[in-house]
């Protein structure tokens, strides 16, 4: 293994290439008369640059990274004496398409906001700072350290909505953060809680998860933390009923801020419930399997029927965000492999799909400046690669055979219908609904009788290009060779499904002694 620090150059190289923006903000404007900026302004090229390079630095992790289970390339060095407050970095097969999802979106984000005039220097710094804190939270491995770049995200985000978004922003904006930070007040209790009992139990304060990892709890205290922790992570995923701020966010956001919101900020709340959840309360998993399956579930079909009333297209994908992550929800706790790894896979599957979706629909309102699907249609006269490019994300996202999303559904599907039949057979009908929602969006907005303002509406841009072609790309590749990911995923997906593995079937007990 290099001794290079991979993880602390992955997480903190975007955080200076903030402070070089900041640092760069005295820089002449080229209309200062307007209050904005050229297109030829340095900012969006630093922005570009450093988080290009971080994605490169990634790559460097997945080279050095042994499809094995356990914590690789860690990163420790003392932090706060006292308390035995460590700086701990550290990843798994978990958390390590996460990291390579982050880094592979935020460069595409910055591209798509290619054309925004208002503070550049500071939305970009805001973008850079947001993919450290995000980073920082995949693989850090010190519960308070976790907590710091969990709650470090916050501000950024809050910021992206709140000046950059569009309408009734600064109401979107406080309504995300106030949700997400009640979660968070409850997650530092609990983890202050742990720390002080790890004293007694472990001889000395810590904050390592490694060290906290099968600790004595009594089980009603551990339900407690386990309650803690879910509801700190459900509203970030965000699990039925906890989810009625991300409409909002979503539909204020500028496109860059609901790319990442959706692509990697609310795979936080998912990765925190196997990481933290099922790691450290495996009985109170266990225990509350039932009432997780059932909430995921609600998530699944509201989430579509929802979507299918929806005439703001930005607000569909929206709710169609809710009912998938909710897929996502059932595989962790459906306790098997199957379902595990379908919802890591799945994870990584939403964020491209459900990003470009958004990516799409930040297309679409810069043409025709409107996101009602009534003032759309028949734009694939005018635009039939953007229409081509929109039937193939929409066809990915509603899990086509052949396309990523049909990889994670499927293994979601299968490992919860192993473990129990009806909330599998429900949740199927949840891939129905978004084949409906999904394609009436498309022919509303691209088949039809096309608006004579809307006549000429040109087609993709190469930066347009430029951001689109290598989701595309990484859409079809997963769908047709899942192998390399799985690989990658399912030492660190067993280790948390035995856990709270449910009893094998009579079928499993005869296919491991050999039988037909």
């Amino acid at each position: 293994m290099s001794s290079f620090p991979w993880l602390t150059v992955t997480v903190f190289l975007p955080l200076a290439g903030a402070v070089v923006l900041l640092a760069l903000t005295p820089l002449p404007r080229r209309r200062p008369e307007a209050g904005g900026y050229g297109a030829d302004d340095p900012w969006r090229w630093v922005a570009f640059l450093v988080s290009s390079a971080t994605f490169v630095v990634s790559l460097g992790i997945l080279t050095e990274f042994r499809a094995e289970p356990g914590f690789q390339l860690v990163e420790e060095a003392g932090w706060v004496g006292p308390l035995n407050i460590r700086y701990v970095l550290g990843l798994d097969g978990i958390s390590l398409f996460m990291v390579l999802l982050t880094t592979f979106l935020m460069p595409l984000a910055i591209l798509a906001s290619w054309r925004v005039e208002r503070q550049v220097p500071y939305f970009m710094a805001s973008l850079l700072a947001l993919e450290t804190a995000m980073l920082g939270a995949f693989v850090a491995l010190d519960l308070l350290l976790f907590f710091v770049f969990f709650e470090g995200l916050l501000f950024p985000m809050y910021l992206v909505i709140g000046i950059w978004g569009s309408g009734r922003r600064v109401y979107a904006a406080v309504k995300f953060f106030l949700f997400t930070m009640a979660g968070s007040a409850l997650l530092l209790v609990a983890i202050l809680f742990l720390a002080f009992r790890s004293e007694t139990a472990l001889g000395g304060m810590t904050f390592d998860l490694r060290q906290l990892v099968g600790m004595d709890l009594p089980a009603t205290t551990a339900r407690w933390l386990f309650l803690a922790f879910f509801v700190a992570f459900a509203v970030k995923v965000p699990l039925f009923p906890l989810h009625t701020w991300l409409p909002d966010a979503h539909t204020e956001a500028p496109t860059a801020g609901s790319v990442i919101l959706a692509g990697v900020l609310l795979k936080l709340g998912a990765y925190g419930l196997i990481r933290f959840n099922l790691t450290l309360f495996p009985d109170a998993s266990e225990d509350f399997r039932g009432l997780v399956t059932t909430l995921a579930v609600i998530g699944i079909v509201y989430g579509a029927v929802v979507a299918l009333i929806q005439t703001d297209i930005k607000r569909l994908v929206a709710y169609s965000s809710v009912s998938h992550l909710g897929f996502v929800v059932l595989g962790i706790f459906a306790g098997t492999l199957q379902g595990m790894s379908g919802g890591v896979i799945q994870m990584v599957n939403h964020g491209l799909s459900t990003g470009a979706l958004f990516l799409i629909v930040g297309m679409l309102y810069d043409r025709t400046h409107t996101r009602d699907l009534a003032r759309l249609g028949g734009l694939a006269r005018r635009t039939p690669v953007l229409a081509g490019v929109f039937l193939v994300v929409a066809l990915s996202s509603l899990g086509l055979p052949g396309l990523n999303g049909f990889v994670g559904e499927l293994l979601i599907l299968l490992g919860t219908f192993d473990a129990s039949r009806l909330p599998a057979v429900i949740a199927a009908t949840g891939v129905v609904l978004s084949a409906i929602y999904l394609l009436w969006a498309y022919q509303r907005s691209m088949h039809g009788d096309l608006p004579a303002e809307l006549e000429s509406t040109p087609d993709l841009s190469g930066r347009e290009y430029a951001y689109m072609v290598p989701i595309l790309v990484a859409i079809v590749a997963i769908g047709v060779f899942p192998k390399p990911l799985l690989d990658r995923i399912e030492p660190a997906a067993d280790r948390h499904v035995r856990l709270i593995a449910v009893e094998p079937s009579s079928a499993d007990v005869v296919r491991a002694a050999g039988g037909d």
